[in-house]
């Protein structure tokens, strides 16, 4: 058996020990979040290079034809997700600091780590390589229409194109092009292919390192919050055992390859936190608790994709799951 394989059979493991340790810190050493916060981009941007690694770019070259994986994308991000959290967020309208915090971070579509849990559980991660680009750039339009619409205009007009343009470049361009040339050089030189082997190792550790320095450094930042955050965990919840279901749905409706059904559920129920963040922490007075609400979902969502990367496998989407005859993965 090889390492990575060995580790990715242990990794449900080896990502309780990261939880707990990053409990441990944020819990008794709550003054190192600062500068443990600072270590969240760099970390994730190492884990999106080691997974691109994973993905041959032909593959890729592939994906990027595939228009209904896109399509399907799209729709459930778009339309059904947010028909999901109006209808789960109805009780929070006589709290609208802690609705707006909710809205912010469920209509938001997640475009990093997702791509790292959709291959660890055996999906199609190139697919949703290829749709990254137009799922930020629809919800960077469509994140301003939604909160308008939900909570109004005031909220709508806080909404900035910065964050998410330097999230895509430093957390999707720049990993996947050094990916890229490493790739050339592992074709052209026995040293680079040596080197793509090692990075072969760090899938596993990486999304450890993830789940420590996310949890840690943002762990302190819900601790004094507790009591007025506490009614949004059953909403983060309810996602995460709703949107798996309904992808599922959507994947035997339209007749997907089994990974293809994977990576739907992944780009459907994974938020994109790390990117909101910065804009709840540019919220006007009055929007304090937002940050807190945003960080909840971060630790609820993470814990969560542990499970998930062994039950969409397992039991959601199995290998005896096919296609409708004559349809292909892109």
């Amino acid at each position: 058996m090889d390492p990575p394989d060995w580790l990715e059979r242990r990794q449900v493991a080896v990502y309780a020990v990261a939880v707990v340790l990053a409990v441990g810190v944020g819990v008794g050493r709550p003054a190192a979040a600062s500068w443990i916060e600072r270590l969240i981009d760099p970390t994730l941007a190492v884990l999106l290079y080691v997974t691109f690694l994973e993905i041959p770019f032909v593959r890729l070259r592939r994906a990027v034809s595939n228009g209904r994986f896109l399509a399907a994308a799209l729709g459930m991000n778009f339309l059904i997700v947010p028909v999901v959290v109006w209808g789960l967020t109805r009780f929070l309208s006589g709290r609208p600091t802690v609705l707006v915090g909710v809205l912010f971070v469920l209509l938001t579509p997640c475009v990093d780590y997702v791509i790292t849990f959709t291959e660890l559980a055996g999906g199609d991660a190139e697919q949703i390589t290829a749709t990254t680009p137009a799922l930020l750039f629809v919800q960077l339009l469509l994140l301003p229409a939604y909160l308008w619409l939900f909570v109004g205009r005031d909220v709508a007009a806080v909404i900035e194109a910065g964050p998410f343009i330097e999230a895509f470049v430093a957390l999707i361009v720049l990993p996947l092009s050094l990916a890229w040339l490493t790739e050339l050089w592992a074709e052209r030189s026995a040293r680079g292919d040596g080197w793509q082997r090692a990075m072969g190792w760090l899938p596993v550790p990486m999304m450890a390192t993830t789940l420590f320095v996310v949890i840690a450094s943002q762990l302190p930042r819900v601790r004094g919050s507790i009591a007025g955050i506490a009614t949004v965990v059953p909403i983060y919840v309810a996602f995460l055992v709703v949107m798996p279901l309904l992808a599922r749905t959507a994947t035997r409706s339209i007749g997907m390859d089994v990974r293809e059904g994977r990576a739907l559920v992944f780009t459907s129920v994974t938020r994109n936190s790390p990117v909101i963040l910065p804009l709840a922490l540019a919220l006007p007075a009055g929007y304090e608790l937002v940050p807190a609400v945003v960080v909840t979902q971060t630790l609820v969502e993470l814990m969560g994709m542990v499970v998930l990367t062994r039950v969409v496998p397992a039991w959601l989407l199995p290998e005896s799951d096919v296609a409708t005859p004559g349809v292909q993965s892109g």
